[in-house]
């Protein structure tokens, strides 16, 4: 496991502000010379710390509704559920999760009738015990990298 200091963090926290900022701009703002910082950056995406780098849309682009499904799964059905939304291409991420639920799938559509369609694809999957699903109205805070 790759350790992480007050410097790293550091350069995370300017990358989740920015994911674009130049390292020389990172190690101008953090005093470090620019070979110092590159080779944190080059150290942590090596790691895994560091999967990639994205863009993150603002209220100009164009709207796409988002929802959330809540799971309930069989026991020992994961891998085949898992398999089903992996195929599906407006699911864009899936958490395990303790409590009521045992999954939570993050979704992204161009279109309501696409988001019905997907909604009932995870729903008729094989092991999905029940789902219930949640749709985002507005952003009030995303701390995303």
């Amino acid at each position: 496991m790759t350790q992480i200091d007050e410097t790293d963090r550091a350069i995370l926290t300017l990358l989740a502000e920015n994911a674009r900022m130049p390292v020389t701009a990172l190690a101008k703002r953090l005093g470090l010379a620019r070979t110092t910082v590159q080779a944190r950056l080059d150290r942590m995406e090596g790691a895994g710390v560091i999967r990639g780098y994205r863009v993150q849309l603002g209220q100009a682009a164009p709207t796409r509704l988002r929802a959330t499904a809540l799971l309930q799964i069989e026991p020992r059905s994961g891998p085949a559920v898992l398999a089903r939304l992996k195929s599906l291409p407006q699911v864009e991420c899936v958490h395990t999760t303790s409590g009521r639920f045992d999954l939570i799938v993050q979704i992204s559509a161009e279109s309501t009738e696409i988001l019905d369609e997907t909604l009932d694809r995870i729903g008729e999957a094989k092991g999905v015990r029940s789902s219930e699903s949640l749709i985002h109205l507005s952003t009030k805070l995303d701390r995303a990298l």
